[in-house]
């Protein structure tokens, strides 16, 4: 009698280690979905700053610093936000920046990038963008244009 109790006891402990670990799984799928889902609100957000060519509203989704690099000029690294906005702004003025299409986004870890085509009347310009994850959103790190 006593090996069948023994049996009876070891597989609850594993019927309730497997309960355990659904729960956890579930949880932390569900931290991973909903983390996915503000990224994507926050990068279709700036998709459509970039589509109505409204350079203050990307920026408003700027880092501190960021790393920019300008058609044929050379890259500017850690630049302060409200210098890489009027020089955002400048460009799409100078430019006559219309919209944007975007080409792709991919994540890798806390690292997220965008690649789009910004449109104006003659050819347009290929963007690519990189955001991290600081505290609960995404922001801009990197901006490339050429």
């Amino acid at each position: 009698m006593i090996p069948k109790f023994g049996m009876f006891l070891g597989n609850m402990i594993d019927v309730s280690k497997i309960k355990y670990m659904k729960s956890v799984f579930l949880l932390i799928s569900l931290t991973f979905m909903l983390t996915s889902f503000s990224a994507m609100a926050q990068t279709e957000e700036i998709v459509g700053s970039l589509k109505s060519a409204n350079a203050e509203k990307v920026a408003s989704h700027f880092d501190d610093f960021i790393d920019m690099k300008l058609l044929e000029k050379d890259e500017i690294k850690n630049m302060g936000k409200s210098q890489a906005t009027i020089l955002l702004k400048k460009f799409f003025t100078d430019n006559r920046i219309q919209g944007f299409e975007k080409i792709s986004e991919r994540a890798i870890g806390t690292t997220r990038y965008m690649t789009g085509k910004l449109l104006n009347p003659e050819k347009g310009y290929n963007i690519t963008i990189m955001f991290k994850q600081k505290e609960t959103e995404y922001q801009i790190v990197t901006i490339r244009i050429n």
